[in-house]
């Protein structure tokens, strides 16, 4: 593909987003450059994340690989958190003659292969600096410079780990919380649930009254509310530069929050939809794609997809991956073949070892544990996954089919899910 015929790519991502933290989603949300951004892009509502954690999920949002393949299971540092050792989308796209730049939190480890491919880039949690990188990176092209490829990683929602920091603008009694959260009684779910909220991260919530609960959301409001300005700050800049018509944007999110559903907080070893599904927003220029700005709510995409997309948009040889080019959806629809399924996969957090393997449908998700009982939902039914209905007779036909759907799938995939161990919080195998 001739260079004049190439197109841009910016890339922008933040860190721990469900996917209704958008006013478009969700009027709770203050977010009004990501809802104008989204009036005129292509939104994915059923978009889903490989692994609700930062390092393994990026791996795959650069590599196309799910984290069983990738290396990276758990965050780098943690039980299965290996530093990526594979090459990016970045070095292809380098090689291709892209300008690449990286800008703000990395958290894929310093593996030389891993990191390579970035014409310019700081690897560092930022935000602020991180935007002036972009911005003077946008200020810096010629009209005559090579077509560019700008991703700029925001770590804002991921600050609400800051939550009891927080002073709320105006008192909280009026902030909602979910009916998961009036409902979740723990009953008939795995232990470590509420064990996480009893011993680990979630301990300081345990007991407090509602207040703090909407304290909580109203702090995440708040940092989503500061990673849209910057978004809607980026976006500016690349109008001002003239670039909007020769650049294909993406908007996304590594993975998602529990936000108070299920009585939970931040992140754990649970694959609920809050951690699971994100945003994800892509806006193709008309003289990249023929498909109007509109939302697509019968479709399950995964953060593998990006990869595949952006070598197909670019002309880059076509390679291997887990994941499924969204760009027949902007070209030709009929070259588009959707998922049956999507699979989601979690390790550990920091020692403390839970592997999961979740398979959903439009109305099933079967979440299988190898020490606990394993999450089946009838997510027609029961959207807010209350109901437990793996041990039900009713359903045991529908659990053993999504059973051998989801072996079949990590068969396929070489995903040694069987083959490991659980353990304690301390690291200590358990028997």
């Amino acid at each position: 593909m001739p260079e004049a015929d190439k197109p841009n790519i910016l890339l922008v991502f933040s860190d721990q987003q469900h996917w209704q933290a958008m006013g478009c989603m969700d009027p709770f949300f203050d977010t009004p450059n990501l809802d104008a951004f989204a009036e005129n892009s292509v939104l994915f509502e059923r978009s889903f994340c490989t692994t609700p954690q930062c390092s393994p999920s990026r791996s795959s949002m650069f590599t196309g690989f799910y984290p069983s393949q990738t290396g990276v299971m758990g965050n780098c540092g943690a039980a299965g958190g290996g530093h990526l050792s594979q090459q990016t989308i970045g070095a292809e796209l380098q090689d291709a003659g892209y300008k690449t730049g990286y800008f703000g939190k990395w958290h894929i480890g310093d593996d030389p292969l891993g990191n390579k491919g970035w014409t310019v880039s700081e690897k560092a949690q930022d935000d602020p600096r991180a935007e002036a990188n972009a911005i003077k990176f946008l200020q810096e092209l010629s009209p005559q410079s090579e077509p560019f490829a700008l991703v700029v990683s925001l770590n804002n929602p991921h600050d609400i780990y800051h939550y009891r920091e927080h002073e709320p603008a105006e008192p909280v009694a009026n902030v909602p919380l979910s009916p998961s959260w009036e409902a979740e009684s723990f009953a008939g779910k795995p232990p470590v649930q509420k064990q996480f909220m009893e011993e680990d991260q979630g301990k300081n919530m345990v007991g407090k009254p509602k207040a703090q609960w909407q304290k909580y959301r109203d702090c995440y409001r708040e940092k989503t509310r500061l990673y849209d300005q910057q978004v809607g700050t980026i976006l500016a800049e690349l109008k001002k530069q003239g670039l909007q018509d020769s650049t294909i944007v993406i908007v996304t999110s590594d993975h998602g929050d529990m936000d108070a559903q299920h009585k939970l907080i931040f992140k754990g070893p649970f694959l609920y939809d809050q951690l699971m599904r994100v945003p994800l927003m892509i806006h193709v220029p008309e003289k990249f794609g023929s498909l109007p700005a509109q939302r697509i709510n019968h479709l399950d995409v995964v953060n593998v997809d990006l990869v595949p997309t952006l070598r197909e948009f670019c002309g880059l040889e076509a390679r291997e991956s887990h994941g499924r080019s969204l760009a027949p959806l902007f070209t030709d629809a009929k070259n588009y073949q959707a998922r049956d399924f999507v699979v989601g996969q979690y390790y550990s957090k920091q020692k403390w070892v839970n592997p999961i393997r979740m398979i959903r449908t439009e109305q099933f998700k079967l979440n299988k544990h190898l020490h606990w009982e394993d999450e089946l939902y009838d997510l027609q039914v029961d959207p807010h996954e209350l109901t437990n209905l793996a041990s039900d007779p009713e359903f045991a036909e529908m659990k053993q089919e999504l059973e051998g759907k989801l072996d079949q799938w990590m068969e396929a995939h070489n995903d040694p899910f069987y083959s490991f161990e659980v353990s304690d919080r301390s690291g200590a195998p358990l028997t």
